[in-house]
């Protein structure tokens, strides 16, 4: 959503975004619907408390409500620092640590963009034996099931965010060579279930894992809310044994 639309254009569009109309915002804001109304329409500005009221209830994501704010005249709330920042240096030091301790499970963290942030040691061990172009052959065995899951996933994002970044590469995700459409629309369903395995090709055999997501409870910076750290268990037996085998000639930490 663009921060140059009036407070009330952008309000109304996280609202119609969360499927609420006037007065189940209103009720959870505890605003008359007049009021809320007049404020999307223009009519009246709300007050700096109102509109973080009404963005907590809306769901909106920090950068956003900091785009709220300035569009109604106030100062943005929340920071935002890179996360090389000396600010962030102990916040960064703990996230390297929760990386390492999920060894040897793969893990890595990414940002509302899904850019790689950071892995840890882990990760490049499963790309071992990959040919340099799209680590040819692939690695993933399950293909049309695991790229219907990360385009529902992204869809999911989408509608929750609006981000065009996000919307821009799930366009660049369907134009990659896909399985036959037979597989992945077979598929689609299991995309949507609470856990979808992830089948690699390694150098210990394949690995079936299975992928959980962790975000920070309470951020009040910009780029702390907007990190996920994505970490892969194994889905059996065999799966753990491997990773096992694998991490084992690692160098001590």
């Amino acid at each position: 959503m663009s921060s140059s639309l009036p407070v009330g254009e952008l309000l109304r569009g996280w609202r119609q975004r969360r499927r609420l109309s006037q007065l189940d915002l209103a009720g959870e804001a505890a605003v008359s619907t007049r009021h809320l109304s007049y404020v999307e329409t223009g009519r009246s500005l709300p007050s700096r408390e109102m509109l973080l009221r009404l963005a907590e209830r809306l769901e909106v994501p920090l950068r956003e409500r900091n785009r709220l704010l300035t569009a109604a005249g106030y100062a943005p709330m929340f920071g935002e620092r890179r996360l090389d920042d000396p600010a962030l240096a102990a916040t960064r030091e703990a996230l390297e640590r929760v990386l390492q301790g999920h060894e040897p499970c793969p893990a890595l963290l990414v940002d509302r963009h899904w850019t790689l942030v950071s892995a840890n040691r882990m990760v490049p061990l499963l790309l071992q034996g990959a040919a340099p172009a799209l680590l040819q052959p692939p690695l993933i065995l399950n293909l049309a099931q695991w790229r219907a899951h990360l385009l529902a996933r992204l869809a999911q994002q989408i509608e929750t965010s609006g981000d065009p970044t996000l919307i821009a590469l799930a366009e660049e995700l369907r134009g990659y060579p896909a399985p036959d459409a037979a597989a992945a629309d077979a598929s689609h369903a299991d995309a949507a279930a609470v856990a979808v395995p992830l089948q690699l090709r390694s150098p210990e055999g394949v690995l079936t894992l299975i992928g959980t997501i962790t975000v920070f409870g309470t951020p009040v910076d910009v780029t702390l809310s907007e990190l996920a750290l994505e970490t892969f268990l194994p889905a059996d037996a065999a799966t753990a044994q491997a990773l096992r085998r694998l991490a084992a000639g690692l160098p001590p930490v």
